[in-house]
């Protein structure tokens, strides 16, 4: 077709237009609306007013406010940056093989019989979330393909919004949420979560996160653990770990990891995302990796070719100086040990600062008991208060959490734990009067 004398329209003007001049292709684009979780009163860190409290945020804070980086990961960066070998290369699709056997020893450990049989790997993403949408795509495409309904996902009814996106983006269009939490005890749903599980669909895709769940900081027993992983070797469930903050709870990464090493070991197949943000302080590095472990040798090579082909349609190749920190640092026994007592620093004083929260609670007379916030684990803690109470803190405290009363712990330091806590007994005794 000839394009001779054609005059070309780079934006037409739509028929009915009020707007002058061309009309926008994506005007009816909506906003998008996160949950409660992901909904800031505030923009973000910089926006604070100078007499604001900033104790929100993803990332963990040293003692001076700063972004905490271990001492071993600033010290091997050094190594690798005035290394002159070092090149720019692209990385394998896969990632960084030293980094991928790494973080996958580290989260089932180098002796787990999956490993011995070849029957696990693990794919280097761009940080977890990377992990879990090459994971949720993947499986969309290949997991209970015949289900003539579909395939049904269950994630925790109290996590990131982002998670919920991810499965309904890779094309997954039954994802529901299955009960954690019991906002009145804050403690655990066991029985709501147990019946949600038995009640699922065999087959049905159930996201799990290792350890301790996000926002609430509470994890389950080791029976409870067994009946999760019952209950879907039973009903043929896929679990999917989330596993973002190994090394944080217990200061002990092999003990973090006990709930995925005990069902690998059950022989159960699973997905697992992991993140290396907030244990190395690597966050703009992006370092995740997607490990998979499958019933045969055979079917985890054809799994990690299906996902090497979506790899190349989606990022190409990982980023490559995170990972290359993070393998040297596993892979060294006395980097590896550094980076443990880093850790296990680092552990001390969340739960320091725990315990102190819920002293100076008790001895200030704020109304209710506070045992909640030491029974917690990790960098955050679900303070347990009503919107009301949340609303007072941000209003007239100038306090800045999630609108669900969830805190980053690494936050809180000498310089604003006092004007914290009383504000939280002001914000409590305030709701008091309402009632």
């Amino acid at each position: 077709m000839s394009v001779v004398g054609h005059k070309a329209t780079c934006c037409p003007s739509f028929p009915g237009s009020k707007l002058p001049g061309p009309l926008s292709l994506f005007t009816d684009v909506p906003e998008a609306v996160g949950t409660a979780l992901e909904r800031l009163p505030i923009e973000s860190r910089s926006a604070v007013p100078l007499q604001g409290t900033y104790i929100m945020g993803r990332v963990c804070q040293d003692d001076d406010g700063q972004t905490w980086v271990p001492t071993v990961v600033k010290k091997t960066w050094l190594q690798i940056v005035n290394d002159p070998t070092l090149n720019h290369e692209y990385l394998p699709a896969l990632g960084n093989p030293e980094f991928c056997r790494a973080a996958l020893e580290l989260a089932i450990g180098m002796d787990s019989t999956a490993v011995l049989e070849n029957r696990a790997a693990g794919i280097q993403t761009p940080g977890g979330s990377g992990a879990i949408w090459i994971g949720a795509v993947f499986l969309h495409q290949w997991y209970n393909a015949s289900a003539p309904n579909g395939t049904a996902v269950y994630i925790s009814e109290l996590t990131w919004e982002s998670h919920h996106n991810i499965f309904e983006d890779a094309g997954f269009t039954d994802v529901r949420s299955y009960r954690y939490w019991d906002n009145e005890k804050l403690m655990p749903d066991i029985k709501g979560l147990m019946d949600d599980l038995e009640n699922a669909p065999d087959f049905s895709i159930v996201f799990l996160d290792c350890s301790i769940y996000n926002p609430t900081g509470i994890g389950l027993s080791f029976n409870e653990w067994d009946w999760i992983a019952e209950i879907a070797m039973r009903k043929n469930l896929l679990p999917f770990f989330y596993f973002p903050v190994q090394g944080l709870i217990s200061g002990d990464p092999e003990l973090d990891s006990g709930p995925v090493r005990f069902f690998a070991e059950k022989g159960l197949e699973l997905f697992c995302a992991q993140s290396f943000s907030r244990n190395f302080g690597l966050y703009d590095d992006r370092v995740g990796n997607l490990i998979i472990i499958t019933k045969q040798n055979k079917t985890l090579l054809s799994s990690r070719s299906q996902l090497e082909k979506l790899v190349r349609g989606a990022w190409g190749s990982p980023p490559a100086l995170g990972a290359r920190i993070v393998a040297t640092i596993l892979n060294n026994p006395t980097l590896y040990a550094e980076w443990k007592e880093d850790l296990r620093v680092k552990v001390e004083r969340t739960i320091l600062v725990r315990e102190k929260i819920r002293e100076k609670l008790r001895i200030i007379g704020a109304l209710g008991s506070w045992d909640h916030i030491t029974d917690q684990a990790g960098i955050y803690n679900f303070l347990g208060l009503t919107p009301s109470q949340v609303e007072f803190l941000i209003q007239q405290r100038s306090i800045y959490l999630y609108v669900n009363g969830q805190i980053n712990i690494s936050c809180l330091n000498y310089g604003n734990l006092d004007y914290v806590v009383h504000s939280i007994k002001e914000a409590v005794a305030e709701n008091d009067k309402k009632h």
